[in-house]
């Protein structure tokens, strides 16, 4: 019923424009002026500036849910009061997302979350208590030096004690360095780096696997760290590197404001039967419910964007995003190459970094900065999103090359 009141609103406002105008405020309608220059050449971060939710505020609008307050408070798989909630799509967005991250129908637990790091935390929280209901003994976290800096963060928050792993040049967990790492005498939370920040690094899960089997009396848990990878890969060739199936992780946690273009932060958790059965529990009278995850309010209208996205794009269109993006990372690498311009970029991912060009270009193109001695000090990169086109790659490089010319 829930699904026909939606499509029926939407097809309602089918043919609405948004006409630009003022707000009444000066300094509003400056910023989005600016913004709306700036986000032409917003190529540093990874956000895709080609948000696919215009009809959705346009439904949204015209059926008055704009005056409606909504909060997801309680279990969304539960079956928890739905009178005020939109837990019937947040189920239908868990349901559609997990088997794509390798999860068997029924094995799956999930929840639409505020970020990335929202997702982390509870991944984090999740595999903290698994491993202590098994063992009766806190887990140590192991993370690589070059991963999301939230998962520190996060450790430090639930006062866990963590084990920064080296990485190798490119930013991936070395598997030889895990092997020191391990504390044998207490259980393990592996956090897995599906993308790292700068360098956009994928740990070898398949490699710190096998380091991790050599001690089959070691309780392990293995969270995904995966915001902006987990988007995509499951829309290639490669996706069996997010397969729960094939890489025996735990839980994972995907951000929906990166590769999916919901226009706030948002995200995805979903993890293990097992591991949800496995949480202390906490029954909620007025919830009627079982509150095992972290937040009680919870966002309502993320799992609407969601569950509209799926609706409007789906597989088949982020399936052709995903191509797009890896076409014009390769493009850009070869553009770099061609200028013989130095520049670096991991298997499987659509971040190149590269020698730090002038000021001028980096704040134009609001680049990500880092710097690493091992390749030259200063550096920049680029996250090749689904605005960033071959066109505007070729006014990138046109720059850099005059700016070298100075």
């Amino acid at each position: 019923m829930k699904k026909r009141i939606i499509l029926l609103a939407a097809s309602l406002a089918i043919g609405m424009t948004a006409a630009a105008q003022s707000s009444g405020f000066k300094e509003l309608d400056e910023w989005v002026d600016t913004w709306k220059q700036t986000q032409q050449h917003f190529f540093g971060y990874p956000v895709n500036e080609q948000s696919a939710l215009h009809g959705f505020y346009e439904w949204y609008l015209a059926s008055g849910m704009d005056m409606v307050n909504l909060n997801n408070a309680g279990d969304p798989m539960s079956g928890s009061p739905e009178s005020y909630s939109t837990h019937y799509f947040e189920r239908e967005v868990i349901e559609f997302f997990a088997p794509l991250y390798g999860f068997g129908k029924g094995e799956a637990w999930g929840i639409v979350t505020h970020s990335g790091t929202d997702g982390n935390n509870h991944g984090i929280y999740f595999g903290t208590k698994y491993l202590y209901n098994k063992t009766r003994k806190m887990p140590v976290v192991y993370v690589s030096d070059e991963a999301h800096y939230s998962n520190m963060r996060l450790c430090d928050l639930q006062n866990l004690d963590v084990r920064l792993v080296k990485s190798d040049d490119m930013g991936r967990m070395i598997p030889e360095e895990l092997e020191k790492a391990l504390d044998l005498s207490r259980p393990a939370l592996v956090v897995y780096a599906m993308g790292s920040t700068f360098k956009g690094a994928i740990d070898d899960q398949a490699a710190l696997n096998a380091v991790l089997d050599r001690h089959p009396d070691l309780e392990v848990y293995r969270h995904v760290d995966a915001a902006l990878f987990g988007g995509y890969l499951p829309f290639t060739e490669h996706k069996a590197m997010v397969s729960q199936k094939e890489m025996r992780f735990n839980s994972i946690a995907i951000s929906g404001h990166k590769f999916f273009g919901i226009d706030c932060p948002s995200g995805l958790f979903i993890c293990t039967r097992e591991t949800y059965d496995s949480q202390n529990s906490f029954n909620v009278a007025y919830l009627n419910g079982n509150m095992r995850m972290i937040n009680c309010s919870r966002d309502a209208v993320q799992p609407l964007k969601f569950w509209w996205l799926i609706q409007t794009v789906g597989y088949d269109g982020w399936a052709k995003q995903a191509a797009q993006m890896m076409e014009c990372t390769a493009y850009l690498k070869q553009q770099l190459d061609k200028i013989h311009y130095p520049c670096w970029v991991n298997a499987y991912s659509n971040t190149v970094f590269f020698k730090r060009p002038s000021a001028d270009i980096v704040r134009k193109y609001n680049l990500a900065q880092g710097h690493d001695e091992r390749f030259g000090g200063d550096l920049a990169h680029i996250v090749v999103m689904q605005h960033v086109t071959k066109d505007k790659i070729d006014a990138f490089i046109s720059e850099l090359k005059s700016s070298l010319k100075r």
